[in-house]
């Protein structure tokens, strides 16, 4: 007779299958065992012969194969295994029997202990010191080693109790299986439950006089013909035979309990079993432990990662970035002046604030001066303070902006505009850590650190007399390059979400998220405003937008034009882009190259022209045009 699967639970429940074949099983009409559910895939899993054995494969599956409630790929079929497929569980009954000693042997040890367990519950120190066959052992050792190997690799909870319960589930002929973790009666949850007869997804009632009871006396407890010994209201109600309860713990705590019952009277658990279940909760106790820390020390990760991003004021995770946040954290608690060189729009400001907050100066001022935005002739008095009656219109005494920053931080954004004159007395504050104000005659002590940015190369710029050498050395003592937008293009999205979710609150609009369409076209772009260009065009794109999620045709017209640069001309971005390379070209062609007066002819500016040129990729063609 050959080997039979039948249906448990499901639609197939006591069909029998013979395995004269192939088995095949799957939602299709096509497959020998047709299952209607959708969690079942079209070709779910097969049975095929092998020799004497049966081979279970799983054939791709969407949400897997089970047996005996474990994962499986492919597996060698045993006498008695469940097999679950979606809500569907089958039986495989096999043709061949064991040799007659082995069962003998073990129906010998069944009785045995149920002759002694009858009478109430087995410490698991006393079913140690019972004997059991060698085989058994080397088959309890091994499955042992195989658990801890499995363990050791577990970096979070629900890998792990997948793990545990399929290793339980195959070790010890138990119907139901049921993690409870907590570390005292009232904080007891279920974790994970697993039930062979109901099928998977369905709750598992256990015994809380059992749990308790195993819990309180921290040992692995075993009973057989439980309604006569237990007393418990569960497991009379499930006329539940046998239950097993091993308390997982560490010597500082415990953390729960393993709960295993069986209804059937002709399967009993034993000394092996209790032995086995009582080992596999000490390793279960540590390996959770290991994922708990685990697990802690990845969430403290990302908040210490969050909690610099806020703090710094600063979003990005490129390794250029990390380097920015490195740089900060060692030079702020310092008192050495600092020199921040990046493009314009890159985040200099942030950096300095940054630099500030985390200092010992952090409760104290932090004064901002751009360098190039105030006229020569006021800067002076802005930086220094003046007395009154030094020039027409200085009707009082001013303190200037270093004065007021004493104790505090000084920021002198686009340092390089500074004039030299005016460098010669910067110099002197940082020389002598005083100043005089405009018409003043009087020094005036100051306790400041400067911070200072330009997105010009000041050496250059030293080397060539436009800057004083000897201040550049005084500000040149840390120097921090912030890298350009577009050589950390992976921050983009992460940028681009950021102000998205800025701008949706404060206009009050819903954006939910970016189009893949206008992510590409953020990230293609070349951003010569660095950080505050793309913070622009994310406002445009929210403003002007009308869905929940930002699309392509949101955002502003300079980045579709690159968006679309060397695509094939298909849709009407694309379009928009081909005419525009062509007006472009016709004009500089009758204008022989000369791009005022093809600026003219298209009755755009010059520098937008250029632009465009650059944008659409014009250059080689520009080059080659005839003259």
């Amino acid at each position: 007779m050959a080997a039979v699967v039948r249906g448990v639970l499901g639609p197939h429940e006591n069909g029998n299958f013979a395995l004269d074949g192939d088995l095949t099983f799957g939602r299709d009409p096509a497959n020998q065992v047709a299952i209607d559910d959708f969690s079942v895939s079209r070709r779910h899993c097969m049975i095929a012969r092998d020799g004497d054995r049966y081979v279970i494969r799983d054939l791709g599956s969407h949400n897997g194969t089970f047996v005996n409630g474990s994962a499986v790929e492919e597996r060698i079929l045993e006498n008695g295994d469940r097999i679950a497929i979606g809500a569907s569980v089958f039986e495989f009954s096999s043709a061949h029997k064991a040799p007659a000693s082995a069962e003998v042997l073990f129906d010998e040890h069944h009785h045995q202990y149920l002759t002694v367990e009858s009478a109430g519950i087995m410490s698991d120190e006393a079913a140690a010191t019972m004997s059991l066959p060698r085989q058994r052992l080397s088959h309890d050792f091994a499955i042992l080693l195989k658990l801890a190997t499995k363990l050791r690799g577990m970096r979070d909870m629900e890998s792990l109790l997948w793990q545990l319960v399929g290793v339980l589930l195959e070790v010890i002929p138990a119907e139901r299986v049921a993690i409870l973790l907590g570390e005292d009666r009232a904080s007891l949850e279920p974790a994970f439950a697993w039930d062979k007869i109901s099928g998977p997804g369905q709750p598992v009632r256990v015994s809380r006089t059992v749990v308790d009871r195993a819990m309180t006396q921290q040992r692995a407890i075993l009973i057989n013909d439980a309604p006569k010994v237990a007393r418990s209201t569960s497991v009379e109600e499930l006329q539940v035979h046998s239950v097993l309860c091993a308390p997982i713990a560490t010597p500082e705590k415990q953390l729960g309990a393993i709960y295993m019952d069986c209804r059937k009277m002709g399967t009993v658990f034993d000394a092996g079993h209790l032995h086995l279940i009582s080992a596999i909760a000490g390793m279960t106790a540590l390996a959770l432990e290991n994922t708990r820390v685990l697990e802690l020390l990845e969430r403290e990760n990302e908040q210490l990662k969050s909690e610099v991003r806020v703090q710094f004021e600063m979003i990005g995770e490129s390794a250029a970035m990390q380097e920015v946040y490195r740089f900060v954290a060692k030079v702020a608690p310092t008192e050495s002046n600092v020199l921040i060189e990046g493009e314009s729009g890159t985040g200099k400001e942030l950096v300095a604030r940054a630099i500030h907050r985390h200092s010992a100066r952090a409760d104290r001022p932090f004064i901002a001066i751009n360098c190039a935005a105030i006229t020569e002739t006021l800067l002076e008095s802005e930086l220094f303070g003046h007395e009154k009656g030094a020039f027409t219109g200085a009707a009082a005494q001013k303190k200037g902006y270093i004065e007021v920053a004493d104790g505090g931080t000084v920021f002198l954004d686009e340092i390089g505009e500074l004039a030299l004159a005016l460098q010669a007395k910067l110099l002197r504050v940082l020389q002598e850590r005083e100043l005089v104000r405009v018409g003043g005659t009087k020094p005036i002590k100051v306790d400041i650190r400067i911070l200072a940015a330009t997105n010009r190369g000041l050496a250059h710029l030293a080397k060539e007399g436009k800057f004083r050498e000897d201040l550049f050395y005084r500000l040149n003592v840390l120097a921090c390059k912030i890298p350009s937008l577009r050589s950390r293009r992976e921050d983009i999205p992460l940028l681009a979400r950021h102000f998205a979710e800025k701008y949706s609150s404060k206009c009050k609009r819903e954006v939910r998220g970016i189009a893949d369409g206008a992510l590409a076209c953020l990230k293609r772009y070349d951003w010569p405003g660095n950080v505050r260009e793309l913070e622009n065009a994310i406002e445009h794109a929210v403003v002007l937008g009308s869905t929940r999620e930002i699309v392509r045709d949101d955002l502003p017209e300079s980045l579709l034009e690159v968006g679309t640069a060397g695509t094939e001309a298909s849709g009407y971005h694309e379009q928009v882009a081909l005419r525009k390379k062509e007006l472009i070209l016709d004009a500089l062609e009758r204008c022989n190259g000369n791009f005022t007066d093809a600026a003219k002819l298209l009755e755009i500016h010059p520098n937008y022209l250029h632009r465009l040129v650059t944008v659409l990729e014009l250059r080689t063609a520009v080059k080659k045009a005839p003259r």
